[in-house]
């Protein structure tokens, strides 16, 4: 995953607030994941097709004195590409006909 890897929530997901729980959620056919507050604020940065650099730089004006942000958010990106969540796209694969 590069920071030019493209990537946008998975059309299976629908991200929103949920008042009832206090939280951002996941709702998929089946149910709900309930996101804790980080992964919340990523997800929200991941509604329309952006780029892993520029969600990093957004959450980095965000929060500057984070620490360990960067690792933090592509570690995230590993998971829940294994999970599904969101779609990535890297450059090369946008250079194929």
């Amino acid at each position: 995953m590069e920071k030019s890897t493209s990537l946008q929530l998975s059309t299976k997901f629908r991200f929103q607030w949920e008042e009832a729980q206090q939280c951002h959620v996941l709702l998929y056919p089946e149910g709900m994941i309930q996101l804790n507050p980080s992964a919340g604020e990523i997800l929200k940065r991941c509604q329309q097709p952006t780029t892993i650099g520029a969600v990093l730089e957004n959450l980095q004006q965000s929060f500057p004195d984070a620490e360990g942000l960067a690792d933090d958010v592509m570690s995230f990106f590993r998971e829940v590409q294994q999970e599904g969540w969101l779609t990535f796209t890297s450059s090369t694969d946008q250079e194929r006909p």
